[in-house]
């Protein structure tokens, strides 16, 4: 029976791990969960799973929350807060495993305090590896803390890496669906509006990563985590566009032999296998290769995504780059859906601030949020000063 603790708990890879741990009640049980601010959401799942933790976002959500579990009768739940109540949620001394699913840099201070505790981390947080990856990296090789990804892509490159050894890997593929302007003319880039880029063909996300998708700079964050799960430099990291995603990614080896692994569009399945790792269990997610008629690949364009260039060029870069790449990203995707700046400004302010931040490699989490702070000080600024050209 493994031990789960759940950070992100009330979001779409939380609530689908839970899913996994219903179907699943002899294998998994549910010891913490954190979540953000959806009280409703978290009290009906303190009510389902009766953990022995939950943190919240606040103090003030935490009484809330603790005056409506007791009504209940469910004063045994101890209700935490904040980073620090998400930190004593995921390195609980009886968690094994710690599902990392918080959005954004707000995870990471608890996802490193469980890689330094030598938890198994089923990590679906990208902005870790991102922001922070050489450094969660190295704790994970110090404390022999096992980093398995749920993020569709690198858990399938982690399956078919099962194929071989890594001196043996030439190349990984990551598809990408193209977003939904992969056949859109350049010169109406300007014009695309937040409704236009929030639908994605393939799947249903939060806002951001939606966005993301639409520049490809999802998959440029991926580029990134898969040089440090991987262990291998960007040259070795390609990317494909193949509209089905049905492919969800490929590994090549030295000899010329290619593996790819398919399967439904279910985050269930990544989850499913990050969970029950190195064991592989049955379930009703089956794939009908028969429905298959062809697969399409083709070359991304830079020219088109200047997203995806931009973290080729952090990945090389390392350090303080993917923290600012991360945190720019952010500010600006924040500023287009809020019809701040067009969409091709969401490139002209990452590359602003990239030009403008220190080659410097941070060597703490606090040194790393110092930077994700001033990078997104600098995003705000280069916005402003943006508008007021355009004013």
């Amino acid at each position: 029976m493994k031990k789960l603790a759940i950070l992100g708990s009330t979001g779409s890879i939380g609530t689908s791990t839970l899913s996994i741990v219903e179907s699943y009640p002899d294998r998994y049980s549910v010891v913490s969960l954190a979540a953000g601010a959806n009280i409703d959401s978290v009290f009906a799942q303190c009510m389902r799973w009766k953990p022995r933790v939950v943190s919240v976002a606040t103090e003030e959500l935490a009484a809330d929350l603790n005056r409506r579990l007791r009504v209940e009768g469910r004063s045994a739940v101890e209700v935490v807060w904040g980073s620090k109540g998400a930190t004593y949620a995921a390195t609980l001394a009886e968690v094994d495993f710690v599902v990392s699913a918080i959005v954004g840099v707000a995870g990471l201070e608890a996802t490193y305090a469980a890689v330094c505790a030598g938890k198994t981390i089923g990590l679906a947080n990208k902005e870790c590896l991102v922001a922070a990856g050489e450094l969660i990296i190295a704790a994970a090789r110090k404390h022999r803390a096992a980093l398995i990804p749920i993020d569709s892509e690198h858990n399938a490159v982690h399956q078919c890496m099962r194929g071989g050894r890594h001196s043996e890997v030439k190349q990984i593929w990551l598809t990408a669906s193209g977003g939904p302007f992969r056949s859109t003319p350049l010169m109406d880039f300007e014009r695309i509006t937040p409704a236009q880029a929030l639908k994605h063909p393939t799947w249903v996300m939060g806002k951001r990563i939606t966005i993301d998708s639409a520049t490809m700079m999802n998959k440029g964050f991926e580029v990134i985590e898969a040089c440090r799960l991987f262990d291998l430099p960007p040259a070795k990291v390609r990317v494909t566009v193949h509209p089905q995603s049905t492919i969800h990614s490929l590994v090549e080896f030295v000899d010329g032999s290619i593996l790819a692994q398919l399967s439904v569009t279910d985050m269930r399945l990544p989850i499913l296998y990050a969970l029950a790792y190195p064991e592989r269990v049955p379930s009703d997610m089956s794939f009908d290769i028969e429905t298959l008629s062809y697969l399409n690949f083709a070359k991304p364009d830079f020219d088109r995504f200047p997203c995806l260039r931009l973290a080729y060029e952090a990945a090389e870069a390392g350090g303080a780059a993917c923290i600012a790449l991360n945190a720019a990203d952010e500010v600006a995707v924040a500023a287009f859906l809020a019809g701040e700046i067009p969409f091709m400004g969401i490139p002209r302010t990452i590359g602003e601030v990239l030009a403008a931040t220190s080659a410097t490699r941070p060597t703490s989490i606090d040194e790393v949020l110092a930077v994700d702070r001033l990078a997104r000080e600098l995003a705000r600024s280069a916005i402003a000063r943006g508008r007021l050209v355009q004013g």
